[in-house]
């Protein structure tokens, strides 16, 4: 699997470009995806943020990109 979506990427971008996300990064506890930064915050800023670890922040962004295969 090639991920399409990194944690350099946007928090704006990655909702604007793929919707089916917003549930998986709020499972995780990332509420931050309708605030006004997100247009500036990438993914790991985000998480890092919320005091997100490692481990939690790998799964949540392997999960975004299973969820995203089927745009393909």
């Amino acid at each position: 699997m090639v991920a399409k979506i990194s944690k350099d990427m946007t928090l704006g971008d990655i909702v604007a470009k793929y919707p089916e996300t917003v549930p998986i990064m709020l499972k995780f506890g990332l509420h931050c995806v309708g605030c006004h930064v997100a247009a500036y915050e990438t993914l790991e800023q985000g998480a890092k943020g919320h005091e997100m670890n490692k481990e939690t922040f790998e799964k949540m962004l392997a999960e975004m990109n299973k969820a995203i295969e089927k745009k393909d």
